[in-house]
């Protein structure tokens, strides 16, 4: 192999993998409550495969900056859970990543599970890869959307894979929040958001007995994520954001009450 085909080789494989991932690395440093503890946590993290660990940490961030108790799960541990042991929790928050590998790493009984949990009263986060997932992937998704795919957000049709975004609530001023590669959520549940281009950017709705939270874009995205883009928005607004979207997804209370 010569230098020119390898370098480009490795290219291509870097581009390839950061396809449909939503985050950085960052260390956590965060506690989360072990998965057999009795009571359990009121949240079920989902940190395995497919995941991002930057957006892991991030989220683990801001459930601790609002004193919310959390376990998390990995995909062997969370192919393991039974659905009565995933039922246990009050919200399953699934973050950023790759959500074809997040499906691909998960067993079809695995997400059955969630989905059963689900609509037997658990509640449902999905952050940008999550909210992919939260719909019909063809990639062992949850399907909590009645057959509904998502499509990315139009920037990414314009060749952009991260920027600031302006996210306009009924309300509540304008946000320019964090988003990358993340998806728009047309033809399903009620708008509580809305992209530049007057597509969903974030969602509620039920499935079952259980509440749906989705969204495109990472409030909960720190400051470094924003080196090199222009934000009118202080990245502590967002994270407030953030915290309010994880509460009410916990709560089952709408976005439009916060």
């Amino acid at each position: 192999m010569n230098i020119l085909f390898r370098v480009l080789f490795i290219s291509a494989f870097l581009l390839a993998s950061s396809v449909l991932t939503s985050c950085r690395r960052e260390n956590p440093g965060a506690t989360a409550i072990p998965l057999a503890s009795d009571p359990p946590a009121a949240i079920l993290l989902f940190n395995g495969t497919g995941t991002s660990s930057g957006d892991v940490a991030a989220v683990e961030r801001i459930l601790n900056s609002n004193h919310l108790s959390y376990s998390t799960a990995n995909s062997s541990e969370l192919n393991r859970m039974s659905e009565p042991e995933i039922h246990k929790y009050r919200l399953v928050i699934v973050p950023g990543g790759n959500f074809i590998d997040i499906g691909n790493n998960l067993t079809s009984g695995t997400t059955t599970n969630i989905r059963n949990a689900i609509k037997d009263g658990s509640n449902y986060l999905g952050i940008c890869a999550g909210g992919f997932f939260a719909g019909d992937t063809g990639y062992n998704s949850l399907n909590l959307t009645s057959g509904v795919r998502f499509k990315f957000y139009s920037a990414e049709n314009q060749g952009i894979r991260k920027t600031a975004v302006a996210i306009s609530t009924e309300g509540a001023p304008t946000l320019d929040q964090y988003w990358e590669d993340g998806p728009q959520f047309s033809g399903w549940g009620d708008v509580r958001g809305w992209y530049p281009d007057g597509t969903p950017a974030i969602v509620e709705g039920t499935y079952g007995n259980g509440w749906v939270i989705l969204t495109g874009f990472h409030p909960e995205a720190t400051a470094v994520w924003r080196r090199g883009m222009t934000f009118t928005t202080p990245v502590e607004k967002d994270n407030d954001y953030a915290g309010k979207i994880i509460v009410a997804a916990l709560n089952r209370t709408s976005l439009s009450h916060q």
